[in-house]
């Protein structure tokens, strides 16, 4: 599909909301070869480039969150650069792993069958009629409140645990096998990880936001 002659905005809006439930064709239409998601806690497949990218970031938060839905607020436009303000929401179903810097497991977070909806805005930049970057500001805080994970009951906090240590220990699984024949190494996993996230939550370090910290990224 030609989308050289499309609105910027109408561009935009299509890529927030094919989130929800668009197929990796569409993706393709709309995204970049070279564009660049600047996130810093999605996972490993999320951090190349293109619509492979995008679309890995959608899957992550189909598997964690169903009936995905955003409202869009407003949309403003400035030369290449895109901004529209939404609102997120959805019922977590799935665990859902925030991932640090190195593209590592950083925390993980078991399903609660509870809904959200908190406001997001997101950052565009366009070239040649398709998306060539993205960030975005989230209210991570509002969303973590919501679902339950913070501040968490004891039980939630050893599911969080459990899960952590799960989502460390298959991340670990999955690079080795993708470096067989490779000797030794591995992510370290099990107690000692447990025992950094309980040791974190129970200090208080974890109390304002679930999530690795953020790089300010500017226009």
């Amino acid at each position: 599909m030609d989308t050289t002659h499309v609105d910027p905005k109408e561009l935009c809006v299509r890529q927030v909301q094919g989130m929800a439930d668009g197929a990796f064709e569409d993706f393709e239409a709309i995204i970049h070869p070279e564009a660049r998601n600047r996130e810093d806690v999605e996972p490993p497949a999320s951090r190349g480039r293109g619509p492979a990218a995008f679309y890995a970031t959608t899957l992550w938060l189909r598997g964690a969150y169903a009936e995905l839905r955003w409202d869009i607020h407003e949309v403003v436009t400035e030369g290449d650069l895109v901004v529209l303000h939404a609102t997120m929401s959805g019922k977590h179903t799935g665990t859902f792993v925030g991932y640090d810097a190195e593209a590592r497991p950083a925390q993980a977070f078991p399903p609660t069958g509870k809904w959200f909806a908190t406001t997001q805005t997101h950052w565009f930049r366009v070239a040649d009629g398709k998306v060539i970057e993205h960030w975005a500001n989230r209210d991570d805080l509002g969303t973590a409140m919501q679902l339950g994970w913070t501040p968490p009951s004891p039980l939630y906090l050893v599911r969080m645990v459990l899960a952590t240590r799960r989502a460390r220990r298959e991340a670990g699984c999955l690079r080795r096998s993708r470096t067989a024949g490779a000797s030794g190494g591995g992510v370290a996993d099990g107690p000692p990880v447990a025992s950094r996230v309980f040791g974190a939550l129970t200090r208080g370090e974890a109390r304002h936001s679930p999530f690795p910290p953020m790089r300010q990224y500017r226009p």
